[in-house]
């Protein structure tokens, strides 16, 4: 089923004919690289955000599909694909684009969770399009399927120059980031109800309000 355009409203659930509830299905895909030496690097805080939503959302086990992993659950009774490709952040857009056209869905169902450089450690903004800020998973994605995707913007901070980008993005979280962090993370898995029903603002405004206790 594809999911409506976010430009209609808040995602919600449709009756079948027979007055039946349909559930909505939604592609949430984080951008990471795989292996375990990249676990704890800013630039996997997309595949660290999933984790977090399939536990605490009791998500099934992960299955090895779309040259990545995939786990299947329901977030706020709506159906929900999260997926973590395998191909290294360069070719993410192979993955999220083969996983869309398996499940016959357009863009609208598609969310991507990134590291960004533009915002502040821990901050964290959601967007539907827009730029791509030299992030090369948002620009595989981005070259497979267009601009049009909402994007889960997970705030790293910027080192400060240009020519430190590449090592900080790929060094990993400091020890006195790892409690922020972890809320954060929290945050961002207990409102995702709100993301699932299309509700972007209140998921902003909500995880923020966590993030201020």
């Amino acid at each position: 089923m594809r999911v409506p355009s976010r430009v209609c409203g808040p995602l919600s659930p449709t009756l079948s004919p027979e007055g039946e509830r349909e559930f909505l299905m939604q592609l949430w895909a984080g951008l990471g690289n795989p292996g375990p030496k990249h676990a704890m690097e800013r630039h996997n805080v997309g595949f660290m955000a999933l984790d977090v939503i399939a536990d605490m959302h009791r998500f099934g086990p992960v299955q090895k599909k779309f040259q990545g992993w995939l786990q299947e659950g329901r977030i706020a009774d709506e159906k929900v694909l999260l997926l973590k490709p395998a191909t290294f952040m360069n070719e993410s857009g192979r993955s999220v684009a083969e996983a869309l056209r398996f499940y016959k869905l357009g863009i609208e169902a598609l969310t991507v969770f990134h590291d960004e450089l533009d915002l502040a450690p821990f901050k964290v903004k959601v967007r539907t399009g827009g730029g791509l800020a030299g992030h090369n998973g948002l620009r595989s994605v981005d070259q497979h399927l267009g601009p049009d995707f909402r994007r889960v913007r997970i705030g790293i901070g910027h080192p400060g120059h240009k020519d430190r980008v590449t090592d900080y993005v790929l060094g990993n979280y400091a020890k006195a980031e790892i409690d922020d962090l972890t809320d954060m993370l929290g945050a961002i898995a207990s409102e995702a109800e709100w993301l699932a029903k299309g509700e972007d603002a209140r998921f902003m405004s909500d995880v923020s309000l966590r993030l201020k206790d």
